[in-house]
């Protein structure tokens, strides 16, 4: 690994720590097009590595939001067991599928969260309140349902997905859905990188060559990208409740957007 590339793994590392943290959104989503896009690493690799880093991501920022009183426990313990069970199975369907399709679900992944964060920047909705202490099970399953199974099936942390259905069901404010997420995927993380990380041997690259050794790639990958990502997760989880993050997201778009272009373009390339 050249020195350019330590240097760009501890800017990426920071970067998407900040903004994973400040957004309760995880690291992966611009860890893994940092390594695909700008390093040529494989799409399965990126993804082992990422999830690792999502720990200590969601870690970081988890005791800023803690401190806040910003984590709804009632909520994360019922969204634990469906999450455990589900960021699994996303692990091995998507360890089934080529590495073109994966990118192109992960480019209209992508463009799903471009969407997302330019409604939230034209529009101004009421927070919510927690209907009760004690939400239902079944919300609080269906969500964790989805936000493990889309974490296991892309290397994302899952927030992405998880803060809007908590807003949407459970009708949770902003800043709470933020720190839920982050306590759910101190867990769930955990969980989805050992099991993407342990497949890997099994996986082949688009050459057909085995990653059998590729485990001790990501893992070097994920040493690199740690120690900044979580002062940036931890950083970012302190600006969740301090400042107004409209202009970072804008800037967020269009760093995505760039990323998305290049992972729809690739299956036709």
């Amino acid at each position: 690994m050249t020195v350019l590339e330590i240097i760009s793994l501890i800017l990426t590392g920071f970067l998407a720590g900040t903004l994973g943290g400040m957004l309760g959104v995880g690291g992966s989503i611009l860890i893994i097009p940092a390594l695909t896009i700008l390093l040529h690493k494989n799409q399965q690799l990126s993804q082992a590595a990422a999830m690792q880093v999502n720990v200590c991501v969601a870690a970081a920022a988890l005791l800023r939001h803690h401190r806040a009183g910003a984590v709804f426990w009632a909520f994360w313990r019922r969204m634990l067991p469906a999450g455990f069970i589900a960021i699994v199975i996303g692990v091995m369907v998507s360890n089934t599928l080529d590495h073109l399709i994966l990118e192109l679900l992960f480019g209209l992944f992508l463009a799903y969260v471009i969407a997302v964060n330019i409604r939230k920047l034209v529009t101004k909705k009421a927070d919510f309140s927690p209907d009760s202490a004690h939400p239902a099970w079944t919300t609080a399953t269906f969500v964790g349902t989805i936000m493990g199974f889309s974490a296991g099936l892309l290397g994302i942390g899952g927030g992405i997905i998880a803060v809007p259905l908590m807003q949407r069901f459970a009708r949770l404010p902003l800043r709470q859905c933020i720190g839920t997420s982050a306590a759910v995927m101190c867990l769930t993380s955990v969980v989805g990188a050992a099991t993407k990380n342990r497949a890997l041997s099994g996986l082949v690259d688009s050459d057909g060559i085995s990653l059998q050794l590729t485990y001790d790639e990501s893992l070097i990958l994920a040493i690199c990208l740690a120690p900044t990502a979580i002062l940036g997760g931890f950083l970012g989880g302190g600006l969740t409740h301090r400042l107004p993050i409209r202009w970072i997201r804008v800037a967020f778009i269009l760093l995505l957007s760039v990323a998305c272009v290049r992972f729809l373009m690739s299956p036709f390339q």
